[in-house]
């Protein structure tokens, strides 16, 4: 074949087309403002508003089960940064202790654990846990700046020492009390569907997304579904 056959024989093939690498999203920092003013200005709110509720379940506690109401348990936020979460206790006083324990109980893949009627409740926890009042105190926490309204829930260390880097990825933004998860069935959602919801999140979220989610959570909390 001679060197102009070849010459054409190469130009008339297919070209692959190159996949580009994902390009880097680049966030306004108006967007930011705009979250954190949002951020404040609901969890200042709703903490005003829905202090009775708080009130009424922190006495509930008190009568049914020995010890503080309040829960802090340690969470990894964003960029790994470890900080305290603010929760209203829903099981026995100590029940974290025996949290490897319950392994055998776990009724969802991934590194979590949920259990439906986890036998460390007590009798007031599934009810906190149905309507979500227990992550009322999480507001606090938005207030301090460790999470925001709307992102992934914040994992504990145990749970991020098995993330690969998919999973990881939910580190790369500040953590929330309602995101896609919450509003998309909860427990009742396989780990790799968490994980890519999230990642979801992450890769397109804009200040009206966020409205959007905020705007859909109290419908999905009434509903009660996937909440243990």
């Amino acid at each position: 074949m001679t060197p102009q056959a070849d010459t054409a024989a190469v130009a008339a093939r297919p070209r692959v087309r190159q996949a580009a690498a994902p390009a880097e999203r680049r966030i306004p920092r108006s967007w930011h403002v705009f979250k954190r003013t949002i951020d404040v200005a609901i969890a200042g709110t709703a903490l005003v508003v829905l202090s009775p509720v708080v009130l009424l379940a922190t006495l509930g506690i008190a009568v049914v089960s020995p010890g503080s109401p309040f829960f802090l348990q340690e969470r990894v936020g964003k960029d790994g940064r470890r900080f305290r979460l603010f929760k209203l206790r829903t099981m026995v006083d100590g029940a974290h202790l025996f949290h490897d324990d319950m392994r055998a109980l776990n009724e969802v893949d991934g590194p979590v654990l949920k259990i439906r009627n986890d036998p460390r409740l007590h009798r007031l926890g599934k009810l906190l846990r149905r309507t979500s009042i227990d992550e009322l105190p999480n507001l606090i926490n938005v207030l301090r700046g460790d999470m925001s309204i709307v992102g992934p829930r914040p994992p504990l260390p145990q749970e991020v020492a098995h993330y690969d880097d998919y999973a990881r990825r939910r580190l790369t933004v500040k953590p929330g009390i309602t995101c896609l998860w919450q509003i998309s069935g909860r427990s009742n959602v396989s780990f790799d569907e968490w994980m890519r919801l999230d990642n979801l999140y992450i890769d397109t979220w804009t200040p009206l997304g966020d409205l959007a989610i905020v705007a859909k959570t109290l419908p999905a909390v009434l509903r009660g579904e996937g909440a243990h």
